[in-house]
């Protein structure tokens, strides 16, 4: 399993379906149905946490706050700063575990050593709040953001102005993702590296549905014509728990490793628990690179 390192983002225990987080200065409660193992709250941080986020018996869920938690507070890694804020469905505006794949692609956009004026190209799909495309930035890509959220993207923005990158370019699109690929291909444009962490369910700003077990393989294939003739990187992301680490590397393996070379991996990944120095497993990834 891959695990994220941070400074900012700790994960303090994990007990009784729930787990016990410190994002900067503030501590949150957050269920998590993975966690599936019961024990004693020993680490009195228990006790002291900002806000819990607890799910309802009739779906949905709400956060009851112990303390003042700031509307938006920041959090920083690798130099980049994140806007945070207690949101609906226990969500904070970053997954941490994605670390590790911002770090992958931070490392092949700086090793394929590009002129400003041949910059790699990376696209973004269901970019969500845009680490991932700050990362991409801050090695020195030109990104397109895509995501079908307006709020999202603006919240994307926002950690951009935060990161110190608003001036880098970008291109910050509200649409559906598959539409999107579809209009790329007919304007003949291409990337070298794309990124991808698409929901298990959800709708396009024109009322598209997304089922991921369906649609999947066909937006993939639709992405292999917009890849350049030798891209560096192909990340998939799933936190869909019917589909496997190892599916998702097939699905890379048949479609771009075939046409393009290179090799494909795939694995769980994950955060560190301090408590028990085990590793808390946060979704599947699979990678295809040159």
């Amino acid at each position: 399993m891959r695990a994220a390192q941070w400074q900012d983002y700790e994960l303090i225990d994990t007990l009784d379906g729930e787990r016990l987080e410190r994002w900067g200065d503030i501590l949150l409660i957050r269920p998590d149905p993975q966690i599936i193992w019961s024990g004693e709250k020993k680490d009195p941080r228990w006790g002291q946490a900002h806000a819990r986020y607890q799910r309802s018996s009739s779906g949905g869920g709400k956060w009851t706050h112990y303390k003042k938690v700031p509307e938006v507070w920041k959090i920083q890694w690798e130099g980049l700063t994140f806007r945070l804020k207690t949101m609906g469905f226990k969500h904070t505006g970053i997954f941490p575990e994605q670390a590790v794949n911002w770090r992958f692609a931070m490392e092949k956009i700086q090793e394929a050593r590009r002129s400003p004026e041949d910059p790699v190209r990376v696209l973004n799909l269901f970019g969500y709040t845009g680490a991932a495309t700050l990362a991409c930035m801050k090695a020195g890509a030109v990104v397109t953001h895509v995501d079908a959220s307006k709020g999202m993207v603006q919240w994307a923005k926002e950690n951009a102005q935060a990161s110190s990158l608003a001036e880098r370019p970008v291109r910050w699109l509200v649409d559906d993702c598959m539409k999107f690929v579809q209009r790329e291909q007919r304007r003949g444009r291409t990337y070298d590296g794309i990124i991808m962490d698409p929901p298990s369910y959800g709708r396009g700003p024109g009322g598209e549905v997304w089922k991921l077990e369906e649609q999947l393989y066909g937006l993939i294939q639709m992405c292999v014509p917009i890849l350049s003739e030798d891209p560096l990187f192909f990340i998939l992301n799933s936190y869909t728990t019917g589909l496997s680490p190892s599916v998702m590397e097939y699905l890379l393996g048949v479609l771009l490793q075939k046409r393009f070379g290179g090799r494909v991996s795939s694995d769980e990944i994950g955060l560190p628990v301090t408590s028990t120095g085990l590793v808390l497993p946060c979704g599947s990834t699979a990678i295809y690179e040159a």
